[in-house]
């Protein structure tokens, strides 16, 4: 079967990161296997939707921004049968789409990359380096990720019950259907929350968040947890 991706961007206020992913996007290797690129915004006050616009992205506008529901909205419209979800603030190494193709033609039903940051720091160096391993504890959105569309549909998509750790917990469901890959390649993500929250202040908030989300925390509670210490980068 010929394999065709469907890139989705889950956008709020992106205006500055999306030209250069995008424009970034053009370049790469294979990209005729690209069916589309989909650009789905939660509530953007700037100029996102309409540079999605003028990049000729397809673009959903959702009533809210919640990453999960907005990465729903657009693979309902996907037309190709791998989905690639891919941060704004994030670009794919160079070879991304014949790598997720050879995945796929050696029966991966997904996986993701390992993660590095923009920013040369010791600390998130480290953390990193640990998003080498096929173990769930390191697996975040960040990272990106591409699914067989047809297992996508299978376990329902993203949880919409979920504002935080959707990105997360929806591998737990993918890893049921068939095999997960790390591939040994790196999506290189934006520091910015670090650089504007500090770095270890940054990490202890995210490590709080996630054993908060493990040990039961309502959803609510974690939003609180998220609006009330993080500064907005």
């Amino acid at each position: 079967m010929l394999c065709s991706i469907s890139i989705i961007i889950p956008t709020n206020n992106e205006a500055k990161q999306l030209p250069a992913l995008l424009n970034y996007l053009k370049t790469v290797p294979a990209n005729e296997y690209i069916t589309e690129i989909i650009v789905s915004d939660g509530k953007s006050t700037d100029d996102t939707v309409n540079i999605a616009k003028l990049y000729g992205t397809k673009v959903v506008v959702n009533d809210q921004a919640w990453r999960g529901r907005q990465m729903n909205a657009a693979a309902t419209i996907a037309t190709g049968n791998v989905l690639y979800f891919l941060h704004a603030d994030s670009m794919p190494p160079m070879e991304f789409v014949e790598a997720i193709l050879e995945k796929i033609k050696n029966g991966h039903i997904s996986g993701c990359y390992r993660l590095r940051f923009d920013y040369n720091h010791w600390f998130l160096n480290t953390n990193a380096w640990f998003t080498r391993f096929n173990i769930n504890a390191v697996r975040f959105g960040d990272q990106s990720l591409f699914v067989s569309k047809l297992v996508f549909e299978a376990i329902g998509g993203f949880r919409e019950d979920l504002i935080i750790m959707e990105d997360q917990e929806i591998i737990h469901r993918i890893r049921k259907k068939g095999t997960f890959t790390v591939i040994a390649g790196y999506v290189t993500t934006s520091a910015r929350k670090y650089r504007v929250n500090g770095v270890y202040r940054m990490q202890g908030i995210f490590f709080y968040i996630y054993f908060s989300y493990v040990f039961g925390a309502s959803q609510q509670r974690l939003v609180s947890i998220y609006k009330k210490l993080i500064r907005k980068s």
